[in-house]
Order: C-alpha cells, then structure tokens, then sequence
C-alpha cells in the first residue's frame, strides 16, 4: 500500500482552480446583494409615498430618445 504524495504542480492548480471559483462565487454574492439593496430601497420609497396618501407613485419610464 503505498501512495504517491500528489504532484505539487496538480496540486498548486488545483488550488489555483479553487480560489478563482471562490472568488466568482463572491462576486455573484456581492452582486446580488448589490441588487437586492437596490430593491429594496425601490420598494421602501414606494411605500413611502403610498403610506403619505399620494397617488400615482409608480415610477413612470420614459422612452430613450434616438
């Protein structure tokens, strides 16, 4: 029974493999709480100005000139 210790090239990449997957998934998080921040504040300002008795608080999009 003997095992061959692990090559520290394969293993040098394997870590690098590694930590660039770590960081993508720490990108995609941040992002979506970026996103979700964002929602959010929509959402509260949205019930702010329901909860002041206005109308019409739906934000309203304006087509891009050309």
């Amino acid at each position: 029974m003997s095992t061959d210790p692990p090559d520290p090239e394969e293993d040098e990449s394997a870590r690098r493999r590694n930590n660039i997957l770590f960081l993508v998934a720490a990108v995609l998080v941040v992002l979506a709480g970026i996103w979700l921040v964002n929602k959010m504040i929509d959402l509260r300002n949205l019930q702010n100005c329901l909860e002041s008795g206005r109308r019409n608080c739906a934000p309203v999009e304006t087509p891009q000139p050309r």
